[in-house]
C-alpha cells in the first residue's frame, strides 16, 4: 500500500519539485535480476533512486531503522519495510551474511536490489574504498551490476540535516557489468576485491567524485 502511494503520488510530486536530471536509465534492465550499485552521499539516496526507476528496488538499510521502540519505532519499521528495505546489522559477520542471503533471494525471484559498495554514507563527499559485499552478491547470484552515480543529494539533505532542501540532483546509470568470467570464485578474496574495485571505478566515472583508498567509518555514519 505505502509503496504504491510512494510510486504513484509521492514520486511524481517530488520529480516536479526537484526536477532531477536522469541519465542512462535505459541501461537498467526492465525485467530480471539486477544489482544497482550507487555511491552514497545522503539518507535520501534510498528514496531518490526508487523515485526515478520504473521498477521496484529493494535496499539494505541500517538495522537501527527497524529496532526502534514505541510509535516512532513502529512507524519506522512500517515505512522502511513497505519500501522493501532489508535490515543489516553492520559489523556482525553472521548478520551481514543473512542480509546478503535475503538480497540474493530478491534477485532469485527476478527482482532489483541496490547495495552501496561503500557500506555507509560518505561524510566528506569523496568516494571511499568499496566493501566486497557487492562482489559476493554479484558472483553468487549471477546478476549484472548497474553502477549508479548520484550527484547533489548531499546538498539536498546533508548528513545530520532533518529536512531536505530543493537543490539540483543528477542520477547517472552506467552500462551493466557482468562478471561471468569469475563464476564459482566467490570465495576468492582477490577476485572479490577485483570485482569490487571495478564496480567502484565505474561509479567514480559517473559521479566525478574524488576517490580515497580507505573505508568510510561505518560507525560514524
Amino acid at each position: 500500500m505505502l509503496y504504491t502511494v510512494m510510486k504513484r503520488v509521492v514520486a511524481p510530486t517530488a520529480r516536479l519539485i526537484y526536477r532531477p536530471s536522469v541519465e542512462g536509465l535505459e541501461n537498467l534492465p526492465a525485467t530480471g535480476p539486477v544489482i544497482l550499485a550507487p555511491n552514497h552521499l545522503s539518507f535520501i539516496d534510498s528514496i531518490v533512486i526508487p523515485m526515478v526507476v520504473p521498477r521496484r528496488v529493494s535496499f539494505l538499510a541500517k538495522a537501527e531503522y527497524f529496532d526502534g521502540q514505541g510509535v516512532k519505532g513502529a512507524l519506522s519499521r512500517y515505512f522502511f519495510g513497505s519500501l522493501g528495505h532489508v535490515p543489516v546489522r553492520r559489523g556482525l559477520g553472521r548478520a551481514a551474511r543473512a542480509s546478503l542471503d535475503t538480497a540474493k533471494a530478491v534477485l532469485d525471484t527476478g527482482g532489483a536490489f541496490a547495495i552501496y559498495p561503500e557500506g555507509t554514507r560518505s561524510l566528506d563527499g569523496r568516494l571511499h574504498r568499496g566493501r566486497t559485499g557487492v562482489a559476493r552478491l554479484a558472483l553468487e547470484s549471477g546478476a549484472p551490476v548497474v553502477p549508479v552515480g548520484l550527484i547533489g543529494t548531499d546538498e539536498v539533505q546533508p548528513v545530520d540535516a532533518r529536512l531536505p532542501r530543493v537543490r539540483p540532483v543528477t542520477i547517472r546509470f552506467g552500462e551493466p557489468l557482468r562478471f561471468d568470467r569469475y563464476a564459482g570464485m566467490q570465495e576468492s578474496l582477490p577476485v572479490l576485491r577485483a570485482v569490487t574495485d571495478e564496480v567502484v571505478y565505474r561509479i567514480l566515472e559517473l559521479s566525478g567524485q574524488e576517490y580515497v583508498d580507505s573505508y568510510q567509518n561505518t560507525q560514524a555514519a
